[in-house]
């Protein structure tokens, strides 16, 4: 099982979303040109269960085992990801040295004091990106466990625990970059889930940086939820011309399909000042020639499905 990881393997790979507001599980099978979805379905976690909870556990693996009946899932193997709220990321210079068995402690010696559990429980993962810059994401051992064990209970065999923003990056790349020119773009993904959002910086495949804004859809709800969105959003793009001095967003791509409202999306762009366009993840796949297994109404979908169908394009 690769923990943090990314597979190359996109034949009928299905990916599970397991976030704080809702289970998604879908099924997407690739030969390259175009991805089709197999299977999916989605369960939103009760709002008297506290996400993170021994009775969230025991709904996560009722609701995953439902899920697999209902959508007639054959594949049994799944890529998954730890909820955004548990994952630490930082952004660091490359350290300097002859050893690179060393470099991963070099890192967590510059990051263990900002992480928010206990040093000694950290697992964590280094992406080397662009100008000797690395994303460092960390996350609880113990948290990570608790994961496995929910699959495992719930009869899945996990193959791989991905990260939520190259799951972004793959939706992206999959769907929305597929010009020539994007390869050398450098874009803003913006993920708006109902109570935080995912921001991601990336060059076509090249993640080069990661954030996740504590304002949701659920509070995008007049003119100043959105002001603050657009000074967080504002503040990530001053974080990133930190870093890399040469660079600069030139597009903002919201991934959040049909589930955020598109004049929130046209104003908070207008306040960016940036071109900008609205990406619907579950439009850009193509339904199987049979609807036996997918429970999923594309027209009026309102589940964020970015991060799931990337981890099922992983």
């Amino acid at each position: 099982m690769d923990i943090l990881g990314f597979l190359k393997n996109r034949a009928s790979n299905v990916g599970v979303d397991m976030g704080d507001d809702a289970l998604k599980m879908v099924c997407v099978s690739s030969n390259g040109a175009a991805a089709k979805l197999v299977a999916g379905g989605s369960k939103t976690r009760p709002e008297n269960i506290k996400a993170g909870s021994v009775s969230w556990q025991r709904w996560a693996i009722e609701a995953i085992t439902k899920l697999a009946e209902s959508t007639k899932l054959k594949n049994r193997q799944v890529t998954v990801a730890i909820p955004a709220s548990e994952v630490f990321i930082d952004h660091l210079k490359m350290p300097k040295t002859n050893n690179g068995d060393r470099t991963e402690d070099l890192l967590f010696s510059r990051i263990k004091h900002k992480l928010p559990f206990e040093a000694s429980d950290a697992m964590i993962k280094y992406i080397p990106t662009e100008d000797d810059n690395v994303m460092v994401i960390a996350t609880d051992r113990e948290k990570i466990d608790r994961h496995l064990a929910i699959y495992e209970q719930a009869n899945l065999r996990v193959k791989s625990i991905a990260v939520w923003p190259a799951a972004l990056v793959n939706s992206y790349v999959n769907f929305f970059g597929r010009r020539k020119s994007d390869e050398e773009a450098v874009v803003m993904l913006l993920n708006i889930e109902p109570n935080y959002s995912n921001v991601v910086i990336c060059r076509y495949t090249n993640l080069l940086f990661a954030r996740t804004v504590p304002i949701g859809s659920k509070q995008l709800v007049g003119d100043e939820p959105i002001k603050r969105l657009v000074m967080e959003l504002t503040a990530c793009r001053r974080q990133f011309s930190s870093v890399y001095k040469r660079m600069e967003p030139e597009r903002l791509i919201f991934l959040s399909g049909q589930t955020v409202d598109r004049d929130v999306c046209a104003q908070i762009a207008k306040l960016c000042e940036m071109p900008a366009q609205v990406g619907d993840c579950l439009a850009a796949v193509e339904l199987d020639g049979c609807r036996n297994g997918v429970e999923i109404d594309r027209r009026r979908c309102q589940v964020n499905w970015a991060t799931a169908l990337g981890l099922s394009l992983s």
